[in-house]
C-alpha cells in the first residue's frame, strides 16, 4: 500500500524515463521537433528532483520553430572540477560543411546555464546549421574566475573544429555567440590573446570566422567593475577586454543592446566605433527603452532571432527566408549607424 501511494504521489520519475526514452528512439530514426529538443532537453538539466517543476525564464519563453532536428550531448572538456558539455542541435537531414554557431551563456562569469540558448540553437538547427550551446565553468558551481570562462571558451571552439568531419560542420564556418558575460566570452575567443587552457592543441585554432553578441561585456573597464582578477589574484581586467585588442583582421560581429542598458551600452558603442575606424564589418542594433538581458523574452526573442538570421544569410551562413514568427505588433530593432564613444 506505501508503495502504490508513493507511485501515484510521485509521478515524475517515471514521466522522466519516458521522456528519455522517446529522446533516445527520436535521435535514432532523427525526428525531433525544435520544441520537444528544447523541453526533453530542460527536462534532462532537472533529472535530480521529483518535485514538480517550477516554470523558469527559459521555460516561459515561445520555441521558435517546429521542425524536426537532431539533439544530443557532447563532453568536450574534462577538468578538475567537472567535465564541461556542448548541447548540440543539428538538422536531422545531416550533411557535411554546415555553418556551426556556439553560445555561450550569461551570467556574470558567476552562474548560468546553457539552456539560455536552447530556443535559438534549436531554431538555427531547422535552418540548416549546427548549434551548440556550451557549459563552462562559473564562479558558484566550480569556484573559478573570469580568465577560466576564457580558457573553456577557446577550449568549445577548438573542439568543434576538431570534430569537424563528425560534426558535419566546415572549419572556416565557426561562429561564437552569447550574451552579457557569454557575450564577453565570444569576443574573447576573437580577440584577447593568451589563456589558452593546458592541454589544449594550439595548432587549432580559437578565432572564430564572426561573432554574434548579446549585450556583451566587451570593456569590463567600463561596466562599473572596479577590478577583475584571475584564479591567481592577479588584475587581469584589461588583459580580457576583447574591446582593447580590436585589429584589422577582428572576425564580422553583430551586437545587441537596449537603449536602457547604460552600463552595457557604453561597452557597446566603444567596441563598434573602434570597429568602424578600421572599416570591419559590425552591425550595432538597439533595441529602444529596454534594458541588459532583453533579447532572453518574448517578442524580442523572436525580434532578435529574425534580425541574427538576418545576419548570418547576409554572411552567406544561412539562405532563404527567416522562418521564425514575430508576435503580433512585435516591436523593431533600430540600426545605429553614426554612435561616437
Amino acid at each position: 500500500m506505501h508503495n502504490r501511494f508513493t507511485t501515484l504521489t510521485n509521478p515524475f520519475a517515471s514521466l522522466r524515463s519516458t521522456l528519455a526514452l522517446l529522446l533516445a528512439v527520436a535521435l535514432i530514426v532523427g525526428l525531433l521537433p525544435g520544441n520537444a529538443a528544447v523541453a526533453i532537453a530542460q527536462e534532462q538539466s532537472n533529472s535530480g528532483s521529483n518535485a514538480p517543476k517550477k516554470l523558469d525564464r527559459w521555460d516561459r519563453q515561445p520555441h521558435l520553430t517546429e521542425v524536426a532536428v537532431r539533439a544530443e550531448q557532447r563532453i568536450y572538456k574534462s577538468t578538475p572540477q567537472g567535465d564541461l558539455k556542448l548541447h548540440l542541435w543539428s538538422p536531422k537531414t545531416g550533411g557535411k560543411d554546415r555553418p556551426c554557431i556556439v553560445f555561450f551563456f550569461g551570467g556574470g562569469w558567476n552562474s548560468g546555464t546553457y539552456r539560455q540558448f536552447a530556443r535559438q540553437s534549436a531554431y538555427l538547427a531547422s535552418r540548416g546549421m549546427v548549434a551548440a550551446c556550451a557549459e563552462y565553468r562559473v564562479r558558484k558551481t566550480h569556484n573559478t574566475t573570469p580568465d577560466v570562462c576564457v580558457e573553456d571558451a577557446k577550449s568549445a571552439i577548438r573542439w568543434v573544429r576538431a570534430h569537424a568531419e563528425e560534426l558535419g560542420i566546415a572549419p572556416s564556418m565557426v561562429i561564437a555567440a552569447g550574451g552579457s558575460a557569454g557575450g564577453h566570452l565570444a569576443a574573447a575567443t576573437a580577440l584577447v590573446p593568451g589563456f589558452d587552457a593546458e592541454g589544449d592543441d594550439l595548432s587549432i585554432s580559437a578565432i572564430p570566422n564572426a561573432m554574434v553578441l548579446y549585450n556583451p561585456g566587451t570593456n569590463p573597464s567600463l561596466s562599473g567593475r572596479s577590478v577583475v582578477r584571475s584564479q591567481d589574484g592577479k588584475d587581469i581586467t584589461k588583459a580580457i577586454s576583447p574591446t582593447l585588442f580590436i585589429h584589422e583582421k577582428t572576425p564580422p560581429a553583430i551586437l545587441f543592446y537596449g537603449t536602457e542598458d547604460t552600463n552595457g551600452l557604453a561597452q557597446g558603442i566603444e567596441y563598434s566605433a573602434k570597429a568602424r575606424e578600421l572599416n570591419l564589418d559590425v552591425e550595432l542594433w538597439l533595441a529602444p527603452d529596454q534594458p541588459h538581458g532583453f533579447f532572453n523574452d518574448s517578442p524580442w526573442l523572436e525580434v532578435t532571432t529574425m534580425r541574427l538570421d538576418k545576419y548570418l544569410t547576409r554572411l552567406g551562413y544561412l539562405s532563404g527566408e527567416p522562418t521564425v514568427v514575430l508576435p503580433d505588433n512585435a516591436p523593431s530593432l533600430k540600426q545605429d549607424r553614426d554612435t561616437k564613444p
